[in-house]
């Protein structure tokens, strides 16, 4: 019932806000540039691409529920103009299209003027629902009692479209009603009362406590933000915010968290395992399950409960490469008797990994990520090493940075498993589509040339 309150369905209004206004630009431009004689797939596909990555470039979904009215027509505007010239730069390369000024611009009068009736609409209607029923709202704390935090509570308390609720203050320093525990108790109180954000006075926390702060928060996914004041904090994510007068920085997600570069990855994942499960698995298949039952009893696909996105368990798919046993958490080490014959040319050759792709065409996997852990793995070194649990604000890989960089299979030293850790939190906070790319070829370049830990 609280999850309900809270507005569980949250993290559905971009993807819808997206949707609709694809759906819009989609609807229109076959109602207005029908009679252009463009070729409507292609159109399509072109307009598609270019509204998402134009949508990226310029953070038009990046609308909070502080951000101000100001700001959203500042975002519509920067991606209407930019818009208007990718749709009139079609039309020199698209031979046998007529080129119309008149068409386009009541297709773009028309498009933007119904997406700015929708996204304000939608943008003051969640408001007003904050006002009215209380749903839809985050939890918040506030480490240190100072100025700058009792003005944000204040906020908290007046601007209820916000949609805040304020649990208290955490206070070493000082003592009063409303100061709910000292900044040792934090942890538990955010885990007891399920917190959704911190909020931190730097005058009152020290660099270790912000250290551990920090790490707790990536480790329970909350999300942490900071009262400036007269201390600096040195963060490539670091970003500020304004809920109206009042400065907030606030630890920035990576772009993998940005709704639009979700989309476009989806995109991508869904082609690539669409490409991969039609013109190889489709005959792959079956020559392989062949190998696999003449040589032992079981099924084809070995499949296992693996800690998925914010560790969420999902299925991931191999090919059965071991005979059946029943000590599949533990993992398979050089000359494991476990290992067929013709398991061991397809771990060496990568190929039992294969039917991962369909984890990713049914969206549990994605083509480049951190490798999914056992869930052993998962329990051993979940507090174990720090930031482990980043790994996990992500969908996981077929592949990834760890492994192309050699650190894959067994894991013999803490040490194997920390330099993985890095290279996958590494990956997460410098994503580019281009890192993608390489990790791909060099993905398929390791392959031919094999690997040491590839048992």
């Amino acid at each position: 019932m609280v999850a309900a309150q809270k507005g569980r369905y949250s993290k559905y209004i971009r993807p819808i806000s997206v949707f609709l206004d694809l759906l819009v630009i989609t609807s229109l431009s076959l109602f207005f540039l029908a009679d252009l004689n463009l070729n409507i797939p292609i159109y399509l596909l072109y307009q598609t691409i270019s509204w998402s990555l134009i949508a990226f470039f310029v953070d038009y979904y990046e609308v909070y529920r502080f951000t101000t009215p100001v700001e959203i027509l500042s975002k519509i505007f920067k991606q209407a103009v930019v818009f208007l010239l990718v749709v009139i730069a079609f039309f020199p390369f698209a031979k046998e299209a007529e080129f119309s000024g008149r068409a386009i611009a009541y297709f773009l009068t028309a498009s933007f003027s119904l997406i700015l009736f929708v996204k304000f609409l939608l943008f003051y209607y969640l408001k007003k629902y904050r006002i009215v029923t209380g749903s839809n709202y985050r939890t918040a704390i506030i480490i240190g009692y100072t100025e700058e935090a009792i003005a944000l509570k204040e906020l908290f308390e007046n601007r209820n479209d916000y949609g805040y609720r304020f649990y208290g203050f955490f206070s070493n320093k000082k003592s009063n009603e409303h100061i709910v525990g000292k900044i040792q108790e934090v942890k538990e109180f955010v885990l007891v009362n399920r917190v959704d954000e911190i909020y931190c006075s730097l005058n009152e926390i020290s660099n270790d406590q912000l250290k551990d702060l920090v790490e707790f928060a990536d480790e329970h996914f909350k999300t942490i933000k900071f009262i400036p004041d007269t201390k600096q904090i040195f963060s490539k994510n670091l970003k500020i915010d304004y809920y109206e007068m009042f400065p907030v920085l606030s630890l920035q997600k990576t772009l993998l968290h940005e709704p639009v570069t979700k989309l476009f990855k989806r995109f991508f994942d869904i082609v690539f395992s669409l490409f991969v499960i039609v013109f190889l698995l489709s005959w792959l298949v079956p020559i392989l399950a062949i190998f696999i039952k003449l040589e032992s009893k079981g099924p084809v696909f070995f499949k296992q409960g693996r800690p998925g996105l914010d560790e969420k368990e999902f299925f991931c798919y191999k090919f059965r490469s071991m005979k059946m046993n029943k000590t599949t958490e533990k993992e398979a080490s050089k000359n494991d008797p476990r290992v067929t014959k013709i398991g061991r040319i397809l771990r060496k050759t990568s190929l039992d990994e294969l039917p991962q792709f369909f984890n990713v065409l049914m969206g549990d996997m994605s083509v480049v990520g951190p490798r999914p852990h056992l869930w052993s793995q998962n329990k051993a070194y979940g507090n174990k090493i720090k930031k482990y649990m980043v790994r996990h604000y992500v969908k996981p890989g077929i592949t990834g940075l760890a492994q192309v960089k050699g650190f894959r299979g067994e894991i013999e030293t803490d040490e194997d498993m920390i330099n993985r850790i890095k290279f996958d939190v590494f990956y997460i906070e410098n994503w580019s589509f281009l890192l993608d790319v390489k990790i791909i070829i060099q993905t398929v370049i390791n392959i031919f040339k094999g690997e040491d830990k590839a048992y």
